[in-house]
């Protein structure tokens, strides 16, 4: 076993850092006994920062995991602690090897925590993005199997979901991504998706009543097939800033025989910050703005320009996390059905069934989440409210509000809400995990 000698740490001589014992335990190796006083005299000193390095980029990381390694900062030195987030790093990146490093920190009773990671020449794992129970609107579930050689990734999905669109759509996904195109600056993609639509009957009697869309315009047909081929490209223009281009090729089997396309060229702009952590807390910021035209010179049966915009941000210190997101949509001419605007989901606007506020979905949106957390326990115990509203042209805007509170364990997630309104209280429950 080796050790790391740090020299004087604190006024009265120096503290042995045993990277070989934490190391240990995120291998999954049992320590040795003559350790343990010596490691009690560790968990006197605080954790300053925690930092990685490698070939692994802090943005990949998820929100939870996030949460979880700010959660570590300010907090006395634990090396179980460290064991449980080197676990969780490895399995959700796929790393090969996630090893904790001890550093000398900014005062004498502060340490720094680095993580050096290191991916798998190839990799292979099974994963579920989206598992989640809606009591309004049923369950959602995706499985996917990925492998990854060098800068390539492969991945294969089965997927069945009620929740993100005005219709349920079950069937497969594949995506490619090439993570190294020449450049670690540029990204190359494709995506292929084939599903199966089934459609809600509220949804069904709704598409034929007067001016269910704008006044004037065609009202698409009901599919019961999409396919969808998707090529993009992502060009990282600074370290917070990227670009993607790329198109998308949608073909759709209508409900009455006969086929119809909604091809597009697809934009898009991210800036996504993590901050570091500070005394006044770390400040996370994520924008992002995407844009889809279609054109009949592009061999679309459907015209439209779609814009959306969505923002957040979040700050955290100590145990209290404090978020507020903004989602803003705007469709001009006429778009298919699975790209209106949907409202009274799992993530926006929690609480509302969507076939109650409108069955076919909308053409504007604008949504506010503002949500506060607190670390208890071993969880993340929630509190937030939601706002927004939902229309099409020659509609009026309605504002609807709905509160809720949650709780948060690793990857699995409950919560409850309430529709704002007069009346009568009809509260949702949404249980998931990986949502």
């Amino acid at each position: 076993m080796r050790f790391l000698r740090l020299g004087s740490l604190s006024g009265g001589g120096a503290l042995v850092f045993f990277v070989g014992y934490i190391s240990s335990l995120a291998a999954g190796q049992a320590p040795a006994t003559r350790v343990a006083a010596e490691d009690n005299v560790n968990t006197r000193y605080t954790v300053e920062s925690i930092e990685v390095s490698g070939d692994v980029k802090p943005v990949s990381f998820s929100s939870t995991l996030r949460e979880n390694i700010q959660s570590l900062v300010g907090e006395r030195f634990n090396p179980d602690q460290l064991q449980e987030l080197a676990r969780q790093i490895r399995k959700e990146l796929r790393l090969k090897s996630v090893t904790p490093r001890l550093v000398r920190g900014s005062t004498s009773d502060q340490v720094r925590v680095v993580f050096e990671m290191t991916r798998r020449s190839i990799q292979f794992d099974v994963s579920v993005p989206k598992f989640l129970y809606h009591s309004k609107q049923g369950g959602s579930a995706q499985v996917e199997a990925s492998t990854t050689v060098a800068h390539n990734s492969f991945t294969f999905g089965i997927v069945s979901d009620g929740d993100e669109l005005t219709e349920r759509f079950a069937g497969i996904v594949a995506r490619y991504e090439n993570i190294h195109a020449g450049s670690d600056r540029v990204h190359l993609g494709f995506r292929f998706e084939s599903y199966h639509e089934q459609w809600n009957r509220a949804t069904l009697l709704a598409i034929d009543r007067p001016y269910a869309f704008d006044s004037g315009s065609t009202v698409p047909g009901i599919y019961r097939t999409r396919q969808n081929y998707e090529p993009v490209a992502t060009f990282v223009i600074s370290k917070p800033l990227s670009i993607t281009v790329g198109a998308s090729f949608e073909q759709m089997g209508l409900q009455n025989g006969g086929t119809q396309s909604a091809n597009a060229m697809l934009g898009g702009i991210r800036y996504h910050r993590v901050g570091e952590p500070s005394p006044e807390g770390r400040q996370d910021i994520d924008a992002t703005y995407s844009l889809r035209a279609a054109s009949r010179d592009f061999g679309s049966d459907f015209s439209y320009t779609r814009h959306q915009f969505v923002a957040r941000y979040a700050i955290a210190r100590g145990r209290n996390t404090v978020s507020d997101e903004i989602s803003a949509g705007f469709i001009s001419g006429q778009a298919p059905l699975f790209e209106r605007f949907v409202l009274g989901t799992s993530s926006l606007l929690r609480g509302w069934n969507r076939y109650e506020i409108d069955p076919l979905g909308g053409n504007r949106m604008v949504h506010n989440s503002v949500e506060y957390g607190c670390r208890m326990a071993e969880g993340v115990g929630q509190i937030f409210y939601d706002a927004g509203t939902l229309s099409s042209r020659g509609q009026s805007a309605t504002i609807r509000h709905s509160l809720g509170v949650g709780y948060r364990q690793g990857i699995f997630s409950v919560a409850l809400a309430f529709p704002l309104r007069e009346g009568r209280m009809d509260p949702i429950v949404m249980v998931g995990m990986n949502y």
